[in-house]
Order: structure tokens, then C-alpha cells, then sequence
């Protein structure tokens, strides 16, 4: 019977001394984050047992903070083909979209370029954004583009090898731009990106999927007379294309060597299972095509990317995997 109650009486101390404890420990602030076992890889590719075991902390909402060290990808081709192909990206934004779209554009795919600028009418020191003379809205893209090329040219000239445009719905998968223009000449008047064969002779490149300009092209087009463009108004991707035939720099061909697009003007949604606006069958060079089989596996951008949509992407691109299998790279040039 003592036994009995002398059980009782120990089971109700610990008791209250675990709830003391705990009123304790959360009052202060400490918050338990369980760990996620990884194992670890040797520099030969191979997993080593269960007693080398890492230990990855989790984020305040269960996700890994950063989980690159325990992907183990081998970034040496991407890494040296940053080297040699340096690319300029800028981004057309407006404050209205700086803390939604434009924040997320420099957290996910804007930091791989090897120079990443933000054009508005005004200065956002956090971004930080480029403040040209040029009102905002859909009338003034023209203006802004047009100086947002020569400003480029006038400050980072000799800092990348080609000039990339976007919007600040734009998602680009660098590594593949890069690729891609590894095997073109910058020192060639010309342009790549999404075709639409109307309004000029040799078509010109959707706005929104965005286009890159090699050197020569860049250099063309910031000293061009004044009085041979169109400065401002107009549908923005359509002017800049009247104006580049003007000066003599060329549409070029970017699909893969199986004939799939590289840049895109929707979303990868879109693209994949259709839904295209009726505008868009009179518009594309080639006509419209739906479907992963004529999406490049190097795509290099999308557009009418929400900044959730980006974040997905941003996972689907450089975080999942499929286990047991290792891709291996193709030529695709």
C-alpha cells in the first residue's frame, strides 16, 4: 500500500515538474526544430554508411533553410561556362512590383547572371532599381527600353558578352541561356528570342518571353540615329524590332537541334498542354505547338510567371529529383 501511494505521489511530482518546465522553456522563446538525417557522399559518388550521418536543421516551417551542400550536383560545366559566356540580365519593373514581383525574381533566377539590373522610374535602394527618365505604363515600355539598352551600354559595355531583356514575369533558366549562347558570335549584329513573324519583314521577339542582344548588336543600337526609331509609344517588343531591322541587326534561329522552342512567351503551362489567345496562331513564327515534345529540354524562359509560380519553378528546376536517376548532359546546339 505504501509502495502504492508512494508511486502516486512521485508520478504527480513529475508531473507538475514537466508542466513547469514547459511553460518555462516556451516562454522564453526556444522552439524545438527536429533534424532531417542526410547522408553524406564521398568525393567518389558513393554514400557512406549510417554512422556518417549528417544532421540538417530545419527551417521554422519545416523546410531545409538551404539544402545545396546535400544536393552534392556537380556545377563545374555551369560554373566555367559562366566564365566564358557573361550575361547582362535587366529587368523591366515598376514600383508597384518591386516587393512582390521583382523581390522574387532577384531570390530565385536573377542572381545566376553574372550581372543582374533593375530599370524603373524610380529608385528602390533594396532591390536596388535604376531610375530612368521615363513615366510608367504600358505607353512609356518603349522609352524605357530604349534607354534602359543605352544605359547598359554606357555603364557595363565590357562587363558581360551579351545583353539579355526581361519582364519582371520572366522566369529564365540561366545555365541554359548560357548554353545556348556558347556556340553564337557576339561579335554579330544580332538577336535571339520568342518569334512573331507580323508587323516586321524579319518578325521580331516577344517582349514578355524576353531577348538577348550580343555585343555588337547592343553596340549598334545605343549609337543609332535618334531619328531612325521610334523613341516611344507603340507596343514595345514590335518597336524595338522595327528599329532593329532599321540598323541592320538580325532575328536569329533559336530552337534546339531537334526543332523545340527555347524561350516562350506564356507559361510553362501553357505551353505544355495549351489554351493559346486567338491572336497568338496569326502571331508565332512556325505557328503555335503545344506539348513537352515541342518544349527544348534546355527552354531557357517562360513569361506570365505569378511570383508563386516562380517559387515553384524555382523547386522543379534546381531542387527535385528523381532518385536512381543521373541525367546527362546533350547537345542540343
Amino acid at each position: 500500500m505504501k509502495y502504492i501511494k508512494r508511486s502516486k505521489l512521485q508520478f504527480g511530482v513529475g508531473l507538475t515538474l514537466g508542466f513547469v518546465i514547459s511553460i518555462i522553456f516556451f516562454q522564453s522563446g526556444i522552439v524545438y526544430k527536429p533534424h532531417v538525417r542526410i547522408p553524406l557522399e564521398l568525393d567518389t559518388g558513393h554514400v557512406i554508411g549510417m554512422s556518417g550521418l549528417d544532421l540538417v536543421k530545419q527551417g521554422p516551417h519545416g523546410g531545409q533553410m538551404d539544402d545545396s551542400h546535400v544536393h552534392h550536383d556537380d556545377t563545374s560545366i555551369a560554373d566555367n561556362m559562366a566564365k566564358k559566356v557573361r550575361v547582362l540580365c535587366w529587368v523591366m519593373t515598376s514600383p508597384t512590383n518591386f516587393r512582390t514581383k521583382a523581390d522574387v525574381v532577384k531570390e530565385t533566377w536573377g542572381h545566376r547572371c553574372n550581372i543582374l539590373l533593375f530599370f524603373s522610374s524610380v529608385v528602390d535602394p533594396h532591390l536596388p532599381t535604376i531610375a530612368l527618365n521615363v513615366s510608367e505604363g504600358r505607353k512609356h515600355l518603349t522609352a524605357k527600353t530604349m534607354q534602359g539598352f543605352k544605359y547598359v551600354y554606357d555603364h557595363y559595355y565590357d562587363q558581360a558578352d551579351w545583353f539579355m531583356k526581361c519582364d519582371d514575369d520572366t522566369y529564365v533558366i540561366v545555365e541554359n541561356l548560357r548554353y545556348f549562347l556558347s556556340t553564337r558570335n557576339t561579335s554579330e549584329p544580332i538577336y535571339y528570342g520568342h518569334h512573331f513573324h507580323t508587323i516586321v519583314k524579319q518578325g521580331y521577339y516577344s517582349g514578355g518571353a524576353g531577348y538577348v542582344l550580343s555585343k555588337e548588336a547592343l553596340t549598334r543600337f545605343a549609337k543609332r540615329d535618334p531619328n531612325i526609331c521610334r523613341e516611344d509609344g507603340g507596343s514595345e517588343d514590335a518597336e524595338i524590332g522595327k528599329c532593329m531591322e532599321k540598323i541592320g541587326i538580325r532575328t536569329g534561329n533559336s530552337a534546339d537541334a531537334l526543332g523545340r522552342s527555347r524561350f516562350h512567351c506564356f507559361s510553362p503551362d501553357t505551353h505544355v498542354n495549351g489554351g493559346f489567345p486567338k491572336w497568338y496562331y496569326n502571331y508565332v513564327k512556325g505557328g503555335p505547338k503545344q506539348g513537352i515534345e515541342n518544349i527544348s529540354d534546355y527552354a531557357i524562359s517562360f513569361h506570365y510567371v505569378s511570383p508563386k509560380k516562380m517559387a515553384s519553378l524555382e523547386f522543379f528546376v534546381y531542387h527535385l529529383r528523381p532518385y536512381g536517376i543521373i541525367t546527362q548532359n546533350q547537345a542540343l546546339n
